[in-house]
């Protein structure tokens, strides 16, 4: 297993907040026991030179093989925050999307590897209702969610069957 640590730069990443109903699409985050300690929505690092329009619709080809629509306004936060005692920061840019592939909505587990290999595991959960000790990620995601909208309401949400194939 590989023990990720955050690295000492601040990072700019790109998430996408896929809903069905109450259900985010978060991908599990391990400790290095492999125990699941927290969920994250889909996405990552933006490059150099790209938009993070390009990078969110880079990350979901790479990691779930399908493209995205965003389907609502970007939050921004700062995220400082600490895994197996290493100090992380980013900047994060969310946003809700539709999921081009609708077999997807389907699906309660999703299965997929990042770019170096690591098998990775998604599925459809209700922030207001993780597990006990699993927390939401990035810090700051579950507030933002909260201020931003009622409960119940994501326009990210709607499954299309009419969605354009990648």
């Amino acid at each position: 297993m590989t023990s990720w640590r955050p690295p000492q730069a601040i990072r700019v990443k790109v998430i996408g907040l896929a809903w069905r109903g109450d259900a985010l699409l978060a991908v599990e985050v391990l400790d290095d026991g492999g125990r699941i300690k927290g969920v994250r929505p889909p996405g990552g690092s933006i490059a150099f030179g790209e938009t993070r329009e390009q990078a969110l619709a880079r990350e979901f080809r790479e990691e779930l093989g399908c493209g995205v629509t965003i389907a609502g306004p970007w939050t921004v936060f700062e995220n400082i925050y600490r895994h197996e005692g290493a100090l992380g920061h980013e900047i994060v840019f969310a946003a809700d999307i539709r999921l081009h592939d609708a077999t997807l909505y389907d699906r309660d587990v999703i299965r997929f590897s990042e770019d170096d290999g690591t098998a990775c595991t998604a599925r459809w959960l209700a922030p207001a209702a993780l597990p006990d000790g699993v927390a939401l990620f990035p810090d700051g995601l579950a507030a933002a969610l909260a201020s931003r909208r009622e409960p119940g309401q994501h326009p990210g949400y709607e499954i299309r069957r009419d969605a354009p194939a990648d």
